[in-house]
């Protein structure tokens, strides 16, 4: 049988638009780091003080956005495992070697991705994660589930174990104001400044052995998420939403009042209404990896039954384009943002406020462009060479063709 990507009719259109509105989050958690000297801040725990709007955005961010769309984005492609396994079962196609070999590119776009351009790459990671969901395919679900909540509870609670060192000793550990301030300096003037190459190696040596100290732990926190995606798919959720609308009415209510007082003990700490001093920022990292989990599958569960009705399905329409583009999307959000802040020299000299519009302007663009795009394509640029990659054969691009194939298949040909 022949080797084929997934059809346009047969896509589940509701999941590119939850997808779309992932990758939006995750476009402005992304742009801080896209403009700023995030990176080094957060590995030193120094906390970035706003003022004004920034202030008000930054704990906005913080309580709604960050760690919530990278979490729904995991969740969606555990999903998406499903999705693209079982087709390629019922097709009598390799379904393992398949997606080995999909992993593989997935990697390959991911390492390119880290070194040449951006250290916050979120590719190469999937790609590792992802490997490990061929032994969880025909599971039980309740395994599934099992393990996901193992994992979580593991990730989250490494991460608390820095609560139990004494406050003196991270004071020793915190660099100071003024050894901060030359690191940042020496950070961005490279960002500003160096050539290509001469930026790509000091990335390398400043950037890389702390994404691969972090692999182990990312791995972990986003196979969980990969789980539990996979076990919705394999509930049948999603192929059939009426059928499963009191599970999803649940699902909302119960993350929602779990969501609640989470995100209001987070607004106190921000607001310094309960400070723990030196480990105030450990707090804060804490809660929300904590609550990710709940308030990412509140978001997905409030757009999926938003979209049942047919006005929210008209009005977040260019989402899920974007969302169908989404590898595509995501690579260009950062060739974009490094032309313009590194190549036009505004690196460090963007506030958060403005960087936000600026990634409004640059995603409205996006849904614009991938609504034309796909208009005329099946797939984005990315997305072809993917699956052009995964089935080890030039995959159609233009609809015309697409349109005939249909119609030789209609006619019996």
């Amino acid at each position: 049988m022949r080797s084929s990507p997934i059809s346009q009719r047969d896509r589940i259109y509701e999941l590119d638009m939850i997808r779309g509105f992932a990758l939006f989050g995750i476009f402005l958690v992304n742009m801080p780091s896209f403009h700023s000297p995030d990176f080094m801040k957060t590995i030193y725990g120094f906390e970035t003080s706003y003022t004004g709007l920034d202030d008000w955005l930054d704990v906005f961010f913080a309580l709604f956005i960050e760690m919530k769309f990278f979490t729904i984005f995991s969740f969606l492609f555990g999903l998406g495992f499903y999705i693209f396994m079982s087709r390629a079962d019922m097709k009598g196609l390799r379904t393992t070697r398949l997606f080995m070999r999909r992993m593989l590119a997935l990697f390959l776009f991911g390492i390119i991705h880290l070194v040449a351009l951006w250290y916050g790459d979120i590719l190469h990671t999937y790609a590792i994660a992802g490997v490990f969901l061929v032994f969880f395919y025909k599971r039980k679900i309740k395994t599934m589930l099992i393990w996901a909540a193992s994992l979580l509870v593991v990730f989250n609670a490494f991460m608390s174990l820095v609560l139990l060192v004494p406050s003196s000793f991270l004071e020793q550990m915190e660099p100071s104001s003024g050894e901060m301030a030359g690191l940042l300096k020496e950070y961005i003037n490279v960002y500003e400044h160096a050539g290509y190459l001469e930026w790509v190696t000091f990335r390398l040596g400043a950037e890389l052995p702390i994404i691969l100290l972090n692999l182990i732990p990312a791995v972990v926190s986003v196979f969980a998420m990969f789980l539990i995606g996979l076990s919705v798919g394999k509930a049948g959720i999603f192929k059939d939403v009426s059928k499963h609308l009191p599970f999803i009415k649940k699902v909302c209510l119960v993350t929602g009042l779990i969501s609640l007082p989470l995100i209001v003990v987070s607004a106190l700490f921000h607001f310094g209404v309960f400070d723990w001093g030196v480990k105030q920022v450990y707090v804060i990292q804490l809660l929300t990896s904590v609550g990710s989990t709940f308030l990412s599958l509140f978001y997905v569960s409030v757009l999926t039954l938003l979209l049942r009705k047919e006005t929210w399905q008209k009005r977040l329409r260019p989402l899920g384009f974007t969302g169908q583009m989404a590898l595509t999307n995501y690579l260009m959000q950062t060739i974009i943002s490094i032309a313009v802040f590194v190549g036009l020299g505004w690196y460090g000299d963007v506030s958060l406020v403005t960087g936000t519009l600026i990634c409004l302007v640059i995603f409205t663009v996006q849904m614009v462009w991938s609504t034309l795009w796909l208009k005329a394509f099946r797939f984005g640029p990315f997305e072809w060479l993917w699956r052009s990659f995964t089935y080890l054969e030039l995959q159609p691009m233009r609809r015309e063709r697409e349109s005939v194939e249909k119609r030789d298949s209609g006619n019996g040909s």
